[in-house]
Formats: structure tokens, C-alpha cells, sequence
């Protein structure tokens, strides 16, 4: 099958040349690296509403930084996105509104901007703000008839409206995204007022809910959520994602328990016939490159890895065996993004856009 059937948005990290050049810098191929480069900024570089890690500047900033210092005019790109994202999100806060999931998720908002401030080699005011707002998603936002929490939003992943509005609970779209740069901040001794308390804030909230891919209103209103029903576990949405972001919150809040549970949640999801049956693809972000990724980083943060080296040789087989069936040629969505997991290297740290190192 040949790749002009699924054209690449060159400026996009899930599918486009941006993410392919992930898979050649992280194996010392930079003459490929420049070519898929200059395939992705051919037509400048957007900066504008749409831009995020995964895609325009910021996007194009993870990749340079995975080989060499960006330069001024990406950076200086970024920060100006970075900026205007924090100021359309101090506006909506003060009209009282709820936000969309686009202003603050991973894929699109300033959580992954955020994950993107702290590869920098030094903490800037900027990756303080994002940090205090991310911490402000925390508060309970009041409603006509009752609070909601302060990353409930009104609309879907597509911009669909939700009857009574959602809480995500992914670690693409959801709350789980937050809760993880927290985290990760807090290991790096970065820390902002209030920030152990939003960890445990989003962490008790997925201990609640996490089970769902999404809570809503008729969940908050019963005295217990309902069972959730079967659903593919994986990066994005699933207890295997949630149960990464959740040990991350161990370790920032020196939670043994927590870290605890959260091990053997991976363990239990990934040695399930029941889950693995519904896992289709070979991708990092719904299939078996995710998921071995995802079971790396937890072992290395485990003080028993040995318990994962089953589980991490069974997920490797299933990726090795069925990454050739993926049309299209990106990194997400992909054969580069497979690819990368099936190498199993993190020279650059590549896997830290992924919020799970």
C-alpha cells in the first residue's frame, strides 16, 4: 500500500514529516532527519490558534530539540503561543465560562505546551504560569445548580456538545494530561503554590472515575459510578495511561500505596485476554507501541521491574508482529512511531511527548 493513499499534514506530529524525523534522530540518521525537516516547514510554520505540540512551532520545537538547540526564532514562536494560549485562558476564566477541552488537554492545549517548557534545559516564568494554571484547574468552577470541576467542558474532542457537559479522563484529552506535567514538574523540583494539592485533587478524581473514559453529570449525581463498560485500553484513553499519570503522582507525593496500585493496574490490564482482544493496530496511540512504551516507563520507575518483563516481551511480539500492516507512515498514527517502540530507545527522550517520562 503506498503512502499517497493517507497524504501526510507535513506540520502534524501524529501524522506528518515533523514525527517521522523523530524515528531518524533518534537513530543518528540526521541527513534523513533534514529532509523530512525541510518537508515540514516548506510552507512556514504556523503559530497561530491551531499551533500546539503536535503541531506547528511547538511541534516543530520538540523535534529540533531532540538534536540540536531550536534557535531563537522557534522558541521566540513558541513563547508567543505559549503567551496567547495563558491570556485567551485568564479571559475565559474571568467570564465565569467553563473551557473547552482544546485550551487545556495534551494534544491541543497548554498542557502539552507545558510538557514542551520542560524539556527546555532551564524552567522559565513561562512554564510558572502554565504550572499555575494547570494548578487552577483544580478549583470547582459554581453552575446554576451545582460546582463543576474546573476542567469540566461543555463539548466533546470534535467540538461536539455534550449534554450536561464532561469531565475527560484520558492522558490525550483528559484530566490524566495535567496530573502527569504536575507530576513530572514536582520530580524536577519544580513546584507553584497549590500544586501537590491539584495532584491529589486529579488523582482522587481518577481513582473515582478513572475507569470511564469520561464522567458526566449523571455520573457525579449517583452515589456510585457506574461499572464502566469494555473498552480498548491503551495510551490515550484507558487505565493503562491513567495508571502511568497516577504512579507519576506517587512518586511527586511520595505515595507508595498509590504507586502501588497504580503498577499493578498496568500489570492486570496488560495480562487480560478480555483487554488485549480489543486492541486492533500496532500504534503508539491506540495500539501496541503505545502500550509497550507505556509498560517501559512504568518498570523503570518500579522498584520490582522484573514483575513487567513478561508483560513487556508479550507486548513486543504483538507490535513486531503486526507493524507492517499500518498504512500510513507517521508517528502516532504510524509506522515511524511503531517503529520507534519497537527499537526500544529513548536517547533523545522522545517518549516524553508521550507525558509518561
Amino acid at each position: 500500500m503506498t503512502n499517497t493513499i493517507f497524504p501526510p499534514r507535513t506540520q502534524d506530529l501524529s501524522e506528518g514529516a515533523l514525527g517521522m524525523a523523530l524515528l531518524d534522530i533518534e537513530r543518528g540518521e540526521l541527513p534523513a532527519a533534514r529532509r523530512h525537516l525541510a518537508r515540514a516547514t516548506a510552507h512556514g510554520v504556523s503559530a497561530g490558534g491551531n499551533a500546539s505540540l503536535f503541531h506547528g512551532a511547538p511541534a516543530l520545537e520538540f523535534v529540533l530539540a531532540r538534536a540540536t538547540y531550536p534557535g531563537p526564532d522557534v522558541r521566540g514562536a513558541v513563547d508567543r503561543v505559549v503567551d496567547a494560549r495563558l491570556a485567551a485562558a485568564r479571559r475565559r476564566r474571568e467570564s465565569g465560562a467553563l473551557p473547552d477541552l482544546a485550551e487545556w488537554d495534551h494534544i491541543r492545549g497548554l498542557t502539552g505546551l507545558g510538557a514542551l517548557l520542560l524539556t527546555r534545559p532551564a524552567p522559565s516564568a513561562r512554564l510558572t504560569d502554565v504550572l499555575a494554571y494547570l494548578v487552577a484547574l483544580s478549583l470547582p468552577v459554581p453552575t446554576e445548580d451545582r460546582e463543576l470541576p474546573g476542567w469540566w467542558s461543555a463539548v466533546g474532542t470534535g467540538g461536539e456538545e455534550l449534554a450536561g457537559g464532561h469531565g475527560n479522563n484520558g492522558l490525550a484529552h483528559g484530566i490524566a494530561g495535567p496530573l502527569a506535567v504536575l507530576s513530572l514538574a514536582a520530580l524536577q523540583d519544580l513546584l507553584v503554590p497549590g500544586q501537590h494539592d491539584a495532584i491529589e485533587v486529579f488523582a482522587h478524581w481518577l481513582d473515582r472515575y478513572g475507569g470511564h473514559y469520561w464522567t458526566t453529570r449523571q455520573h457525579l449525581d449517583a452515589a456510585k459510578p457506574p461499572e464502566p463498560e469494555p473498552t480498548r485500553q491503551s495510551w490515550c484513553y484507558g487505565r493503562s495511561g491513567i495508571a502511568r499519570a497516577q504512579q507519576l503522582a506517587a512518586l511527586a507525593l511520595g505515595d507508595p500505596a498509590r504507586r502501588q496500585a497504580a503498577e499493578d493496574t498496568v500489570v492486570l490490564t496488560l495480562t487480560d485476554p478480555g483487554h488485549l482482544a480489543r486492541i486492533t493496530d500496532a500504534t503508539l496511540c491506540h495500539g501496541w507501541a503505545g502500550l509497550v512504551t507505556l509498560a517501559r516507563a512504568v518498570a523503570a520507575d518500579s522498584p520490582a521491574p522484573e514483575r513487567f518483563t513478561s508483560v513487556i516481551d508479550d507486548l513486543h511480539q504483538r507490535l513486531a508482529t503486526s507493524l507492517d500492516r499500518l498504512p500510513k507512515p507517521g508517528f502516532m498514527e504510524g509506522r515511524s512511531g511503531a517503529q520507534l517502540a519497537l527499537e526500544g530507545t529513548n536517547t533523545t527522550n522522545w517518549t516524553s511527548v508521550l507525558l509518561i517520562t
